[in-house]
């Protein structure tokens, strides 16, 4: 049996960013023009107009200021209001693997690795751009890194349960490392005209270096134990895929081919699941809440992490005890976590435990106990 730890991660950041101020104005210009269009309707009681979106009830509802998208132009269109992201040809490199290559170099270069040290690509996020080949096979193909790769959806959680696939592999000694690739572009299926969720979501690109421990090249992470948990919900879905346009109405401007999400059910049956699901697995590992130096959580509500962290810790975190990046980086599914990891580490003492946990869609929640080492 082998030891498996983190010894590289990589945050691939895009250049455009949409401020919260630049959201409220294109969501309120879309407003109204539908109620100038439903006019007749809303005088006549029959429709309910479109309410506006203000910064505060963005920052009251999220705890996000801005966001990183892969494409603002069209986002803050009023009459296209979602990402354009010109067609590729199947000769060029898709846009989910540029990411992903550009978060696992940066990986390999924090652990002082190469391509021929990595035995395997897992592709673990929310959405792929297609269905096959996987996506991870064409970033092994990028990187010029033998071995295997597949891809994995677990929504949000999609990176821990990466984390714990690549870790069991490790452990078994099937192999020596693996990149585990987390591109989120989420832009493309938030619905950017329901104010209810149009503030959601941003893009980035995560990768995390996972070796035997005995490989690793200086400080890095031991994985202490993993841990994974899912319950069937509706809550939280998206409609879309290939059946679509075998029915009726599989054509149609469906709204439930975007994300959607009952928000008060979420908030209302996660929030215990995931408190329960990170203080048993603590409890079994043999380690004390007290023990817990850091937390970082996945990224989508500062609400929910707030509660999560009080939960765990029987206390108010402490600053810096559980980072927030939400309010940079809005909610970015599976890889929210992963940025706070990779940006709230390094500080960290020699032999000190910290927590990666993701939860979302499923429902899922993934963890992993870490153990800091300076090498």
């Amino acid at each position: 049996m082998h030891t498996a730890a983190i010894t590289g991660t990589g945050v691939f950041t895009p250049s455009q960013i949409i401020t919260n101020a630049e959201l409220v104005v294109a969501f309120n210009a879309y407003a109204d023009r539908m109620n100038e269009k439903n006019a007749e309707a809303i005088a006549a009681g029959e429709m309910a107009p479109m309410q506006h979106s203000s910064e505060e009830f963005i920052v009251k509802a999220s705890g996000i200021e801005q966001r990183y998208v892969m494409d603002k132009t069209g986002i803050l269109d009023p009459e296209v209001m979602h990402p354009l992201l010109r067609q590729r040809s199947d000769d060029e490199p898709g846009i989910m693997a540029e990411m992903a290559v550009d978060a696992a170099t940066k990986a390999l270069a924090q652990a002082g690795k190469t391509a021929g040290d990595v035995d395997a690509v897992i592709c673990a996020a929310s959405n792929m751009e297609r269905p096959y080949p996987a996506v991870a096979i064409e970033i092994q193909k990028l990187l010029g890194i033998d071995g295997f790769a597949f891809d994995m959806n677990v929504a949000c959680s999609s990176a821990t349960f990466g984390l714990q696939v690549a870790a069991d592999m490790i452990r078994s000694g099937s192999i020596r490392s693996a990149l585990v690739v987390n591109p989120e572009i989420c832009s493309g299926h938030l619905e950017w005209r329901d104010r209810d969720c149009h503030f959601i979501f941003g893009d980035v690109a995560t990768a995390t270096l996972v070796e035997r421990i005995e490989d690793a090249k200086g400080p890095h992470f031991e994985i202490l134990s993993t841990r994974c948990a899912t319950e069937f919900s509706n809550n939280i879905r998206n409609n879309n895929g290939f059946l679509r346009r075998s029915r009726p109405d599989g054509v149609a401007d469906r709204r439930d081919m975007q994300f959607m999400q009952n928000g008060r059910k979420v908030f209302k049956e996660v929030l215990p699941m995931v408190s329960e699901h990170i203080s048993t697995h603590l409890a079994d590992s043999g380690i004390a809440n007290d023990d817990l130096k850091r937390l970082w959580l996945h990224q989508a509500n500062k609400a929910m992490n707030d509660f999560i962290g009080k939960k765990v810790l029987g206390r108010t975190p402490e600053p810096g005890e559980q980072p927030n990046i939400l309010q940079d980086y809005a909610n970015t599914s599976s890889a929210g976590s992963i940025i706070a990891f990779a940006q709230n580490s390094d500080d960290m003492a020699d032999q000190e435990i910290g927590l990666i946990c993701s939860f979302g869609a499923g429902y899922s929640v993934g963890s992993a106990i870490l153990r800091r080492h300076m090498g």
